[in-house]
């Protein structure tokens, strides 16, 4: 089971997009695709075929996971995961801090 899913809300802990918020578009092997952080250009050559015009595109590069904590709205902080197996048996998320489950 990851720490970090796709949708959950992250704050960023290191490096130069530090103290910044998103939404995680894609969860990579050990990296993280979150929103309108860590954004790079990148230089496309125009395709006619796929009707796609050449210029500089903006998107987001992977952060690596360690860098990013689940942000939790009880204490409007990152907090660390840990996991925790209910009376039915299922295996879920919890905020360290409080004891707040996530996937209820």
């Amino acid at each position: 089971m990851q720490r970090i899913r796709k949708g959950d809300r992250v704050v960023v802990t290191a490096g130069r997009e530090k103290g910044r918020q998103g939404v995680v578009l894609r969860v990579l092997a050990q990296h993280v695709l979150v929103e309108n952080v860590n954004m790079v250009k990148r230089h496309t050559r125009p395709n006619p075929q796929a009707n796609q015009p050449g210029g500089i595109v903006t998107k987001e590069a992977p952060i690596h996971a360690s860098n990013v904590m689940l942000f939790n709205p009880a204490t409007k902080k990152g907090d660390r995961i840990g996991f925790r197996t209910l009376e039915n048996g299922r295996k879920v998320r919890f905020f360290k801090s409080n004891g707040e489950v996530l996937d209820a």
